[in-house]
């Protein structure tokens, strides 16, 4: 296997993201491109990534292959790839990731790929009633908001508009979002979506904006919510949350 990128912030912004939430995944290289299905350690939320094939200038795999990978210690050699750099991925015979940076100087790291026997992660088939389209900046902005008062947030949703709202011992945040020129709204009946999430993840998801300029939210009453953040013949990325539950 060899993996040329040209534009190597695609792969370096996508494993910083990644890493946050995963320590080691596995990689399938196949025809198709990059791909990666993680569940975070607590099983509360999933990663689904996919860098295409046509987002590298060179993509050589003969058959498809699976790389495990410690993530933090990619995500270190990565840190040193700079934006005119030509980012090269290959696989070696001795169980090892080469990763190697051209620009005025060339500068090759080498990882080993690891042995991880947990079984293959599905993603769930899931419909949801509710869907926001909104420029990622915007979803930022909006859970940055409500972490200054609360460690959940509760989605509130209808045809008119998009309460996020959360709650600490004294303090409240409500934030509004209305359909416009930039947010599209649709919801399937006519009753309104409600559900909780950890802010604690959502920040971490929401870091998905550095990749794309959109991101599309999904949701039900008491329901995983979905985010997904697309560059069209580069990368997809998709985050899944378990609802967050009170037990009082």
């Amino acid at each position: 296997m060899k993996l040329v990128l040209s534009e190597p912030r695609f792969f370096k912004d996508s494993i910083g993201i990644i890493s946050e939430m995963v320590t080691e995944a596995k990689f399938k290289a196949n025809k198709d491109g990059l791909e990666l299905v993680a569940m975070d350690q607590a099983n509360v939320a999933m990663i689904v990534f996919k860098l295409l094939a046509s987002c590298f200038s060179e993509y050589k795999v003969e058959k498809q292959e699976i790389i495990a990978i410690n993530l933090a210690s990619l995500k270190q050699i990565l840190r040193r790839a700079k934006s005119d750099d030509i980012l090269s991925l290959e696989t070696t015979d001795d169980s090892k990731l080469m990763i190697t940076m051209k620009s005025n100087t060339i500068r090759s790291f080498s990882i080993p790929t690891l042995e991880i026997d947990d079984k293959e992660q599905r993603v769930p088939e899931l419909q949801f009633q509710y869907s926001l389209m909104l420029p990622s900046s915007m979803l930022v902005d909006a859970i940055d908001d409500v972490s200054v008062v609360g460690e959940s947030v509760t989605f509130l949703g209808d045809a008119k508009e998009m309460l996020i709202k959360a709650e600490g011992d004294m303090s409240k945040a409500l934030i509004e979002i209305k359909p416009n020129e930039v947010v599209i709204i649709s919801a399937k009946g006519t009753d309104k979506c409600k559900s909780k999430y950890s802010l604690e993840y959502l920040k971490k998801m929401a870091t998905g904006g550095k990749l794309a300029e959109q991101a599309h939210v999904q949701f039900s009453s008491d329901y995983p919510l979905k985010i997904d953040y697309k560059v069209t013949d580069r990368l997809m990325m998709s985050f899944i949350l378990a609802p967050r539950v009170d037990n009082d």
